[in-house]
């Protein structure tokens, strides 16, 4: 059985309050000139927020979705995660706080069919040294909290839509991450469907859960408590108003 490893300490100098801090975050992309996909962007999102991030296509928010995720590096800037600076860490210890901070949704959903519902969420704690039989009393226990208490030992074929993305929401949920970022994730769904998804986020929001929400969807983004919207690589509002978006309103 692999090693735990520990989690990185916080970063002096960070919010204890915040599940995630972007702090004058620029990416850049090779060419003749540079491509600036992020420009200066400064934020903060505290523990037990719902936000939604919105922009059309091109507007930088699904760079900003990898940076925020530890998916991609900023070419400059600090990108904290529940207090850890992760600009600052080797790709080893980022790869540990990803594992361990972030559960991730994403519109394709991303299930092994021939796996059970159980079984693709227990995947969300392979890397965590979780012992099998911890494992799957986690993943039942995740599934009964998106409604699928039901529909343990079903695989992806033999379920709605809609019950798929929440057993991708339960995935995420399993390892008790700081937050969750989900990635359009009614882009596949019908109207019905997509409801009842928003609803599950909604009530995880209620329970404490922080999430962040990418979506193109203004209806979406605008049932949501906090909106940031992105242009041209800046977040040009943030309806939170408070001074928590600090140096990337334009």
């Amino acid at each position: 059985m692999p090693m735990k490893q520990p989690s990185p300490a916080p970063s002096a100098g960070l919010s204890t309050s915040a599940a995630l801090e972007l702090h004058s975050v620029v990416k850049e992309y090779p060419g003749e000139p540079p491509v600036r996909a992020l420009d200066d962007v400064s934020l903060r999102i505290d523990h037990g927020e719902l936000v939604a991030v919105i922009g059309p296509s091109g507007s930088g928010k699904s760079t900003l979705l990898n940076v925020m995720g530890t998916l991609d590096r900023p070419t400059s800037g600090v990108v904290a995660v529940d207090g850890i600076d992760t600009a600052t860490r080797s790709e080893k210890e980022v790869a540990g706080v990803r594992a361990r901070k972030i559960g991730f949704v994403f519109q394709q959903f991303f299930l092994l069919p021939g796996m059970s519902a159980v079984e693709n969420v227990s995947n969300g704690l392979l890397y965590q040294a979780v012992p099998p039989k911890e494992r799957r009393r986690r993943s039942i226990e995740a599934l009964e909290r998106v409604g699928l208490g039901h529909r343990l030992d079903h695989p992806p074929n033999h379920l709605s839509g809609g019950e798929r993305q929440r057993v991708a929401v339960a995935r995420a949920l399993v390892h008790r991450p700081a937050f969750v970022l989900a990635d359009e994730p009614t882009g596949n769904l019908d109207s019905k469907s997509t409801d009842a998804v928003m609803n599950l986020i909604s009530d995880l929001h209620r329970e404490g859960t922080t999430i962040v929400v990418i979506t193109h969807d203004a209806a979406i983004a605008a049932s949501l408590p906090r909106q940031l919207a992105v242009h041209d690589g800046t977040i040009v509002a943030d309806s939170a108003g408070d001074g928590r978006q600090e140096g990337g309103l334009r």
